[in-house]
């Protein structure tokens, strides 16, 4: 093992040069960073994330969550007139680790009251050719590249028939699971490898009860999560919302999030009233982005093992 830390002298001076570049980028554009707590009394509801939990022992409360990230404390700085504003921080996620995954990882997020989801996508391409250079770039709805690449609907298709699909080239065993579990699975191991070696892809307006945070609208007449995600080369880089503002959806969204976790047998979460709050307060109308550092690292050095971009992976620390 290398005792000096994964990522040699060369790495740790390119992470430093995207940091800085990162911070121009913002500072021409005039949206101002923030720092906002990673120690909270609240975490995610969504079933698909575990944040990292702290025991503080005999005290007032007695948990805290480290954050998966720092979106929640960001909405309410938005809510309270912070204007268009940008976080390179630390964030955490309990159970990932791997050649793509740490559980503790270096996250950039970012928010633009004013700006519609395909706003963002076009900044985010921006700030992509910023720290990489200039790459091809194509826009996909997801309804349209699960027509072209699997020949199914993933908004009609039955649960079944999204299985028997899914069989036909994976290994499945004696795996179960719902709906979105279909297509998350489909996602994963079928579309995504095709998006590999086209540069910078956006896939946009996921099926409703992928939304998370996102708008739900209607797109001829078929109802849409204005949420988009960023592929480059492949891999999987940022992820994004035109936000909801509506805290009594979010709120219903959080308790459908727990019973999901009941479900599934996974333990509940306390709902983030601080945030709640602020969405009723008035959150802008804006769009925001959460794109990982530590990848965005490894395709501007072409290291294709997070571990070694990393000064200390999680099994050095």
């Amino acid at each position: 093992m290398n005792k000096a830390g994964a990522a040699g002298r060369a790495v740790l001076r390119e992470r430093a040069a995207l940091y800085r570049d990162i911070r121009t980028f913002f500072q021409q554009r005039d949206v101002l960073e923030v720092e906002t707590p990673l120690l909270c009394s609240a975490g995610v509801t969504d079933p698909s994330l575990e944040p990292l939990v702290v025991e503080r022992g005999e005290s007032i409360a007695t948990v805290r969550y480290l954050q998966t990230s720092p979106e929640y404390a960001m909405k309410r700085l938005l809510a309270a007139g912070s204007g268009p504003i940008f976080q390179i921080a630390r964030a955490f996620r309990d159970g990932e680790a791997g050649t793509r995954h740490n559980p503790e990882f270096s996250l950039l997020e970012w928010y633009r009251p004013g700006f519609g989801h395909h706003q963002l996508m076009a900044e985010v391409a921006e700030l992509v050719h910023a720290c990489l250079g200039p790459r091809t770039v194509s826009y996909h709805a997801y309804r349209q590249l699960f027509l072209d690449t699997l020949g199914l609907d993933p908004f009609t298709a039955h649960t079944d028939a999204l299985r028997a699909r899914a069989a036909r080239d994976i290994d499945l065993g004696a795996l179960s699971g719902g709906r979105d579990m279909w297509l998350d699975m489909l996602m994963s191991h079928l579309v995504e490898p095709q998006l590999a070696g086209r540069g910078l892809c956006f896939v946009y307006d996921y099926p409703p009860t992928q939304a998370a945070l996102a708008r739900i609208v209607e797109r001829g007449g078929t109802p849409v999560g204005e949420r988009f995600e960023l592929y480059v080369d492949g891999l999987e880089l940022a992820n994004g919302y035109h936000e909801l503002c509506d805290a009594a959806e979010q709120r219903a969204r959080f308790e459908a999030d727990n019973r999901r976790r009941r479900e599934y047998g996974q333990p509940q979460q306390p709902l983030d009233e601080y945030l709640l709050a602020a969405l009723d307060s008035g959150l802008p109308d804006c769009s925001g982005v959460a794109l990982g550092l530590d990848r965005l690292l490894m395709l501007r050095t072409g290291i294709e093992d997070i571990r070694q971009v990393l000064a200390f992976d999680w099994q050095a620390c």
